[in-house]
């Protein structure tokens, strides 16, 4: 029931603390039952949207953010969550307007908004204005460390990487604890084969900084490598358990999904078992037509020998940016290119090592779990042609 004794602020503050909690559905509660009292309230409509927004509920955040810019057409805000939901929807231009505007409108000087807006365009795989945005963060707070690591990130999207670690150790100069960067520094220098730098980096690191496995793997074989360590070596323990703990993570999405789909699958089965016993005397009648079908489909299978299929499994021919071409079996390419370019490094690292690569230079996700998977993202992303 609504409490008539809060005001419009006070409802705010509440929301915006269950948000910050990620309690995003009890403080779109709060925010329904605060509008029911306060409807043209600006900061309430903005506080929906927001909330709608971290639920991917875009269509409704959407609604929530022009509500509030009904109210007030240059709430910063508003204009903020606006551009990031125009984005998700593919209209660019239109959103793109709207983080513009909240400079024309003078909130360059806002920070924590940059930043804000950098993030969205960075996700969406807009770098260079994200860049953009990330600069005019830097430009009036140059001792953010957040801000001027959120540079260096960009500039080695965009190819930069000079100038992302000389970005990067700036911000870990300014804050020595921002691990993200330092882990993001480590990576970069493991990358241009300066390992002694990269194990100097990874070393100022504990297990749960790490939010990606490449790392570790990193971290792991460098170790071993300098210091001669044996694979059962207890300092390596730490590192092998945040492996386990990094693999063993749910994606509750993913999880919501495969229970649909079984849902689905199992009211189709349902359905399927019907009409079969529905069509139960049709298919009687056609028995004898499809045997004689199949009887003459495997005469003519018969003259496919062993050699043919063995051909026909590894059939693939994959070539590369640079020209070179590699046949065979999806797990014999990437085995040649792993040999290629990096003999020796275990077939599935080798894998994570290049989708990160592959990631940075054209922004596209690539899975690493299987090899057909790994080339076949890979040329989704661009960085090579499948030939057959």
């Amino acid at each position: 029931m609504p409490t008539p004794f809060l005001s419009s602020e006070e409802y705010d503050e509440r929301a915006h603390a269950l948000y910050n909690e990620g309690k995003y559905d009890d403080a779109l509660a709060l925010l329904r039952e605060a509008l029911s009292l306060y409807p043209n309230a600006v900061e309430l409509h903005v506080g929906v949207g927001y909330s709608r927004l971290a639920r991917e509920e875009y269509a409704w955040a959407r609604r929530a953010f022009e509500s509030a810019l009904v109210f007030d057409p240059d709430h910063e805000d508003a204009l903020a969550g606006l551009g990031e939901v125009l984005l998700k929807f593919g209209q660019v231009d239109a959103g793109l307007r709207a983080f513009e505007q909240t400079v024309t409108l003078g909130y360059d000087d806002d920070v924590d908004l940059m930043l804000q807006i950098g993030r969205a365009l960075f996700r969406e795989d807009f770098v260079e204005p994200a860049l953009t945005f990330f600069e005019r963060a830097v430009a009036h707070a140059d001792d953010s460390a957040e801000a001027v690591a959120c540079v260096g990130y960009a500039q080695h999207r965009l190819g930069r990487d000079g100038d992302a670690v000389a970005s990067l150790n700036r911000a870990l100069m300014l804050d020595p604890g921002l691990m993200e960067a330092r882990v993001y520094l480590a990576n970069l220098r493991y990358d241009a084969g300066e390992l002694n730098e990269a194990l100097m980096e990874f070393e100022r690191t504990e297990p749960a900084d790490h939010w990606d496995e490449l790392g570790i793997w990193r971290l792991m074989e460098l170790k071993k490598s300098v210091y001669k360590l044996e694979d059962t070596d207890g300092e390596l323990k730490p590192w092998e358990a945040r492996l386990v703990e990094l693999a063993n993570e749910t994606d509750d999405i993913d999880d919501l999904l495969e229970e649909i789909e079984q849902a689905v699958m199992e009211q189709d089965a349902e359905g399927l078992s019907e009409e079969l016993s529905e069509e139960h005397g049709q298919l009687e009648t056609l028995g004898s037509l499809l045997t004689g079908l199949v009887n003459h489909q495997q005469g003519e299978q018969a003259a496919l020998t062993s050699t043919d299929v063995l051909a026909a499994d590894s059939a693939h021919r994959v070539i590369m940016r640079d020209g070179s071409v590699f046949e065979g079996t999806w797990e014999e390419i990437v085995r040649a290119l792993r040999d290629a370019r990096d003999a020796g490094r275990p077939l599935q690292e080798y894998m994570a090592a290049e989708a990160r690569r592959f990631y940075g230079a054209t922004g596209r996700q690539v899975a690493s779990d299987a090899p057909e998977a790994f080339l076949r993202g890979g040329a989704d992303a661009g960085m090579l042609r499948i030939d057959r």
